[in-house]
């Protein structure tokens, strides 16, 4: 009789816990899963980090045996955007909300309407940005290969985007492969993916973009010199610190390969606004993500700029395309830079109204000259 009078006692006494010591336990679980999850994560991102070298050679698909003839040379550069930021989207980063294209069909629409501007235009040699091979963001789409295989023309492809899982925001961004695309059907007697520094230190660094340079060296026929192109895409969400070291690079190089007797051009998305353009295009919400600034001063004695500010190359995605509102902002932040031994005969930004992408093409079209 007691030892059952006892174990009611205990009973009662259990059923009678104190309810903040039972929050307290499922809160005290709740936070080591919590821990135990963002741990390993963590662990994951650090073991598939992406980590190129310093300087790596780039397979060139699709490889052509035809030398480059001409002295005249046309080139095309373009943010693609992965094909999945055109005239609908805005972006999370911008001050806008989407994440991810609400569709395949939308990231396959604006890939067919890109692919129809490159053949419109018919250059010697197209750089590319922003190009997905497969991620999440833009459903798997191998937009590398469909571009070059279309075109029937080879393709050097660097990643500067690699990351199995990119946990933020919510809902996440998750697995992407992306670079910088080079096509030509010229011959390409090598290219090399330069590493540019990184402003972001870890574990922000494990998932985010490692800026590189595409460089193609490219045999001119008649000549012992090579044309030498370089693809980039600089730093945009960094305090600026980021485009100036990437800047400073690329100008050492430049300038190395213009030493050995090269051509050299380098084209893409600067994320810098060319000189005077920002009188054009003033900044609108200094909130908002607002591109660098390049000067006249950086370019050593006797290169120069080529770019286009009568039309504006780049839109911020803070809302979908409006071209009536007051709060759509432009940039000029995509042209090129030329050495001294190239002509500039002209550039043009191409008005495609940011359908499939929130930048407009620029075409090139210069002259390689003996200095």
């Amino acid at each position: 009789m007691k030892e059952k009078e006892a174990k009611k006692a205990a009973k009662v006494g259990k059923q009678k816990k104190p309810f903040w010591k039972r929050l307290l336990k499922w809160v005290g679980i709740f936070l080591l899963v919590v821990i135990l999850l963002a741990g390993g994560l963590l662990a994951y991102l650090s073991i598939t980090e992406f980590k190129p070298a310093d300087v790596e050679k780039v397979e060139v698909k699709n490889p052509s045996d035809t030398v480059f003839s001409g002295k005249e040379v046309t080139i095309l550069t373009m943010n693609t955007g992965y094909a999945g930021l055109g005239e609908k989207s805005d972006f999370f980063m911008d001050g806008g909300e989407e994440v991810r294209p609400k569709s395949e069909s939308y990231v396959k629409g604006n890939m067919a309407g890109i692919l129809d501007i490159l053949k419109s235009v018919d250059a010697d040699f197209y750089l590319l940005q922003e190009v997905d091979s497969c991620s999440h963001r833009s459903y798997k789409t191998d937009q590398v290969s469909y571009y070059r295989d279309a075109l029937g023309i080879s393709s050097a492809y660097a990643k500067n985007f690699s990351c199995n899982f990119v946990p933020y925001p919510l809902p996440p961004i998750g697995k992407v492969e992306s670079g910088l695309v080079t096509l030509t059907d010229a011959k390409t007697t090598l290219a090399e993916r330069y590493q540019l520094p990184c402003p972001f230190s870890w574990p922000v660094s494990m998932a985010n973009l490692k800026r590189a340079l595409l460089v193609s060296h490219i045999p001119v026929e008649g000549s012992d010199k090579e044309l030498v192109i370089i693809n980039l895409h600089l730093e945009a969400y960094d305090d600026g610190e980021g485009k100036i070291k990437q800047t400073k690079m690329l100008v050492d190089i430049m300038e190395a390969e213009y030493a050995k007797g090269n051509y050299v051009i380098i084209g893409g998305d600067f994320n810098q606004n060319f000189p005077g353009s920002l009188d054009l295009y003033p900044v609108k919400n200094p909130d908002l993500w607002t591109a660098g600034t390049l000067t006249e001063d950086i370019l050593p004695d006797g290169w120069q700029f080529a770019y286009d500010s009568s039309t504006p190359t780049c839109r911020l995605l803070n809302q979908p395309l409006d071209l009536e509102s007051k709060a759509t902002q432009f940039y000029v932040i995509d042209g090129f830079i030329l050495s001294p031994n190239v002509q500039l005969d002209g550039v043009e930004t191409l008005d495609e109204s940011f359908r499939y992408s929130d930048h407009n093409p620029v075409l090139l079209n210069v002259t390689l000259i003996d200095e």
